[in-house]
């Protein structure tokens, strides 16, 4: 880690502590949003019902909803009170309570379920907004796209680790004889208490480098937003760019969100194998997100996002046509690699193109972003295979468009050009 990558002032070990929270919080994902708990919240809780796909997903899209609603606002107000950490701390412990709630996810137990995974949702991605924030303050921006890029690969790591010490577990209890809601609700204790320990580096080590403004209150957070917003005109790359990741972060999304489901009833995979699945895409998915950080370094932001997205468009054609779960099980990978290039090289993005001064307000903005695709892709999906009774094959097609039209919307944006106007911006709003 050379350190003409980073500020001055900033310690290597700070950056790892930074880093740290990607391999915290990627096993909430990774175990209940994508391997284990969704699948059994459909099979399980709902009981198999033909509409529990679409609860699941109107569950998560009602969290992203708040989040959206919600993320400017924190973003702005964290701004002025140089206070990221101060509500760091905050959204991981409610993440990390309510994640250990859904260990009374019972069969029936359909509101428990749905409260909870709104709720520890809805502080993950808060949370995940805030410690985005952070990365402009510790990279030059030239190495934004590999110091990203460290993070997300250590949180596939955090992923790998967490689905691990689960699929120990269930084998373990089967051996004894025991069944999913036996051992399924005791992963979510698991979950839990990993990003609670593995956070720890982060909320002690972590710096708040940020100055406070003149004491606002909530209302001038709300006039500082409003502002924002009214002269986003004046960052059309930026702004282009967001509304290109709403569409490309959807298909993402959707993938993410229901990739258990997909498996297990187009190819019928069992928890543990879908875990294995997983264990194996993570891998993948680390791998993307270390090596394409340095490739996007090189050859330009807008270029290494366009080369993730027709990978994406790749991935749904296999997925798609795949006859047999030996096709499936390739698309899935390149998805892994996907993934981590794609995630990485966009939190680099805004990083690139937002104005220094207002970070925590422009990555809200991108969480808005992100969490109305993560709303748009999986309902999508959801109502797709709702309509088609089922037929995840057609869900997943259509949602697929969605990265077609986000390399489509990908063509108008120029990062040098906006990087210079963010740094006008920034200025003129001093």
């Amino acid at each position: 880690m050379a350190a003409p990558l980073l500020h001055p002032g900033v310690r290597r070990h700070e950056v790892a502590a930074w880093a740290m929270y990607d391999f915290a919080n990627s096993g909430y994902t990774t175990v209940v949003i994508t391997a284990v708990f969704s699948a059994y919240f459909v099979g399980v809780v709902a009981g198999d019902a033909p509409w529990a796909t679409l609860v699941w997903t109107v569950a998560l899209s009602t969290s992203y909803a708040m989040v959206m609603l919600s993320a400017p606002l924190v973003g702005a107000w964290a701004d002025a009170h140089a206070s990221k950490k101060k509500l760091l701390w905050l959204t991981t412990v409610g993440c990390v309570g309510f994640t250990a709630l859904l260990y009374f996810a019972s069969p029936g137990a359909l509101m428990l379920a749905v409260t909870a995974l709104v709720v520890s949702n809805y502080f993950f991605g808060t949370g995940e907004n805030l410690i985005a924030a952070f990365l402009p303050e510790l990279a030059r921006p030239r190495a934004l796209g590999r110091v990203s890029g460290w993070g997300w690969a250590l949180g596939y790591l955090g992923g790998l680790v967490a689905l691990g010490v689960c699929l120990a577990y269930i084998g373990w209890a089967r051996a004894r004889g025991q069944g999913a809601t036996d051992f399924v609700p005791v992963t979510m204790l698991l979950t839990a208490g990993l990003f609670a320990l593995a956070s720890l580096p982060t909320l002690v080590l972590l710096r708040e480098r940020a100055t406070a403004r003149a004491a606002p209150s909530r209302k001038s957070a709300w006039m500082q937003l409003r502002h924002t917003l009214s002269h986003l005109d004046r960052l059309p790359d930026l702004k282009a760019f967001l509304v290109c990741t709403v569409l490309y972060q959807a298909g993402i999304q959707a993938v993410i969100t229901l990739a258990a489901i997909y498996a297990s009833q187009v190819f019928h995979f069992d928890t543990e194998r879908t875990i294995r699945l997983v264990l194996v895409v993570n891998v993948t998915a680390a791998l993307g997100a270390f090596l394409f950080g340095h490739v996007q370094d090189r050859i330009g932001h807008v270029r290494a996002i366009a080369l993730t997205l027709a990978g994406w468009i790749v991935m749904v054609a296999l997925a798609w046509a795949a006859p047999d779960e030996r096709m499936f099980w390739v698309a899935a990978n390149l998805a892994g690699l996907c993934m981590g290039a794609s995630q990485s090289a966009g939190r680099a993005m805004v990083g690139f193109l937002a104005p220094p001064a207002q970070q925590a307000e422009f990555f809200g903005l991108w969480g808005l972003a992100v969490k109305l695709a993560s709303i748009l892709g999986p309902l999508t999906y959801g109502l797709v295979s709702w309509v088609t009774r089922g037929d995840h094959r057609q869900a997943l097609l259509v949602t697929g468009g969605y990265f077609l039209a986000g390399l489509w919307m990908l063509r108008r944006v120029r990062a040098a050009r906006g990087r210079r106007a963010a740094q006008r911006f920034s200025r003129a709003t001093a």
